[in-house]
C-alpha cells in the first residue's frame, strides 16, 4: 500500500475516536485495580496453622502481613516474618508494581492531551505513545503476580503452613493488568493508519467524494397539479327528499307563487278564485 499525504484523508466525525475512549476507559479502571492488589495484604492466605484455633489464619502480602479471624471483621497486622520478606519473589514484586502504577499515570499524562477532543484532529503519534507506556505499565503488572501464583506453595516463610491459598490481590491484579494491556494496545494501534483508516475513522478524500456522487440521487421533476375549474353547473341540485322531489316535477300552481296577470285571470272582482262551474 504505497505511502500517502496526511491531507488525502479525513475524519467522518469531529468526535472523540472510539480507540481513545475504550483506553481512557479501561486504563484508570485497570490503575485502580492495581492499587489495591499493591497495597492490601493478601496475596495468599495461609489456613490450618498448627496450635492456632481452626478460624485463625494469615494473610501474606508484599508490604504487609496480617493474622484475622474468619468471625470477626478486626486484624492484627505488622507481623514480622523476615524468611517471607527475603524471597526474591517479594522484592521483585515490589518494584514491578510500583513501576507499573507510576508508568500508568505518566501514560495518562501523556495520552490525555494527545487526545485532544476539543479539536478537530487528535495528535495520534503523542496519544500512541501514551498508550505504549499503559500497555507496558499492563505487562509489568502481570509479569509478578503470575510468577508470585505459579511459585505460590514454594514461598518460605515461619509460620508452618499446611493450606495455602490464593489471595484475592492476585485475582485484582490479573484483572487490572489485563485492563492496562488491552486499553494501551487499543490506544496504541492510532499511531499507524491501518484497515483503510477504519480505526481512526477516517476515509481518503477521494473515496468520499467518490461515495457522495455514486449515492446522489436525481433531482425529482416537479408534479403536475391539477388545479379544479371554478365553473360550476347552477342547475339545481335535485332534492333529498322523495315528496318535495316528486312534487317539483309536477307542474303545481300555488296562487300567492303566480304572476299577477295569471291571478287577475283566475280571481274575481271581489278578489276570489273564480270558480268556473258557477
Amino acid at each position: 500500500m504505497p505511502r500517502r499525504s496526511a491531507q488525502e484523508w479525513m475524519r467522518r466525525s469531529l468526535r472523540t475516536p472510539g480507540i481513545f475512549i475504550f483506553g481512557l476507559v479501561l486504563a484508570p479502571c485497570g490503575w485502580v485495580l492495581n492499587l489495591t492488589a499493591t497495597v492490601a495484604p493478601n496475596w495468599r492466605t495461609l489456613e490450618d496453622i498448627p496450635d492456632t484455633p481452626s478460624n485463625e489464619f494469615i494473610e501474606q502480602g508484599i508490604w504487609d502481613i496480617c493474622r484475622s479471624v474468619t468471625t470477626s471483621t478486626s486484624s492484627t497486622c505488622n507481623l514480622n516474618d523476615s524468611t517471607y520478606f527475603n524471597n526474591q519473589i517479594i522484592e521483585v514484586a515490589r518494584g514491578l508494581m510500583v513501576a507499573g502504577l507510576v508508568l500508568t499515570l505518566v501514560g495518562l499524562a501523556v495520552a490525555i492531551p494527545g487526545v485532544r477532543c476539543w479539536k478537530d484532529q487528535p495528535n495520534w503519534v503523542v496519544a500512541g505513545l501514551g498508550g505504549l507506556l499503559i500497555f507496558i505499565s499492563g505487562v509489568l503488572t502481570i509479569i509478578p503476580i503470575a510468577w508470585y501464583t505459579h511459585i505460590l506453595p514454594d514461598i518460605t516463610t515461619e509460620t508452618p503452613r499446611t493450606n495455602v491459598q490464593v489471595g484475592y490481590c492476585i485475582v485484582l491484579g490479573y484483572i487490572g493488568g489485563i485492563f492496562e494491556v488491552l486499553g494501551g494496545f487499543v490506544m496504541f494501534i492510532g499511531i499507524c493508519r491501518c484497515c483503510g483508516g477504519k480505526n481512526r475513522g477516517e476515509v481518503r478524500v477521494t473515496e468520499n467524494l467518490r461515495s457522495r456522487f455514486s449515492t446522489r440521487q436525481p433531482t425529482p421533476q416537479p408534479r403536475r397539479v391539477d388545479v379544479p375549474t371554478l365553473s360550476r353547473d347552477r342547475s339545481p341540485a335535485p332534492s333529498s327528499v322523495p315528496y318535495i322531489r316528486d312534487t317539483l316535477d309536477d307542474d303545481i300552481s300555488f296562487p300567492r307563487a303566480k304572476s299577477p296577470a295569471e291571478r287577475s285571470a283566475n280571481t274575481s272582482y271581489s278578489g276570489r278564485p273564480y270558480d268556473a262551474d258557477l
